[in-house]
């Protein structure tokens, strides 16, 4: 297993619990839109600290902006992990290892769909600046966030364009979330890209069987192996 140790250039802050740490990028670093990895704070080989300084994060930025971008929400009890997160500054050493996306972008000539909830979005940021960049045999892409604070992230990157075939819908609130998860269903041929916290995957995925969207149609971030336990839960 290779280990990226790397540095913080810059954190700021996305909204009032939301950062974005940048880290330098190293030479030989490189990864697929929609990559996660393994996100370590210093101390976390020492057998009596471990996995406490370890977490699995979306890279929210792209190759081509040169830079990794973590994104992660820290509360006001935060815990273990972010607490030490948020004592780290500019310079400071982290690192990095185990990447990998479980949801790249598919250009299949279908339409996408990115159903997210709050901070979740970050793993899609960079998925929209690809298909922006270049929408080969990509329909469309519709993205929906429910985030209840209402601080809605990365409003740069998720503006709506109809001239890019391009839709970011935001709400606040579960009830309209689930409405709209029903109407963006109707299409029985798109893909649905799902990330939020476990609950809110196995919600939307049971909402989604419901209107006749079939397993080979959910994109979870999520490992092989780790996939039965949404999908039969």
């Amino acid at each position: 297993m290779q280990i990226y140790w790397t540095k913080i250039n810059k954190i700021i802050d996305e909204n009032s619990e939301v950062k974005t740490y940048f880290l330098d990028c190293p030479e030989d670093f490189t990864w697929e839109e929609g990559a996660h990895t393994h996100f370590a704070l210093k101390g976390f080989q020492d057998e009596n600290v471990g996995k406490k300084m370890v977490r699995h994060m979306s890279i929210s930025t792209t190759n081509d902006e040169s830079v990794i971008g973590i994104t992660t929400r820290i509360r006001d009890l935060p815990s273990e992990f972010k607490k030490a997160l948020k004592e780290h500054s500019v310079g400071d050493d982290v690192a990095l290892f185990k990447t990998h996306s479980n949801v790249p972008l598919k250009r299949e000539n279908k339409n996408i769909y990115l159903l997210s909830s709050g901070v979740g979005l970050a793993t899609f940021r960079p998925l929209v600046l690809e298909y922006l960049k270049r929408a080969d045999d990509v329909n469309q892409i519709h993205s929906l966030n429910i985030d209840s604070s209402k601080e809605f992230l990365f409003s740069d990157v998720f503006e709506s364009s109809s001239e890019k075939k391009f839709t970011s819908e935001f709400v606040d609130n579960r009830q309209s979330y689930y409405e709209r998860v029903k109407e963006l269903a109707e299409d029985k041929g798109g893909l649905f890209y799902v990330v939020g916290s476990d609950e809110f995957i196995v919600q939307n995925i049971e909402l989604l069987r419901e209107q006749g969207i079939l397993k080979e149609q959910i994109l979870l971030d999520k490992h092989a192996v780790q996939l039965p336990k949404y999908f039969t839960a």
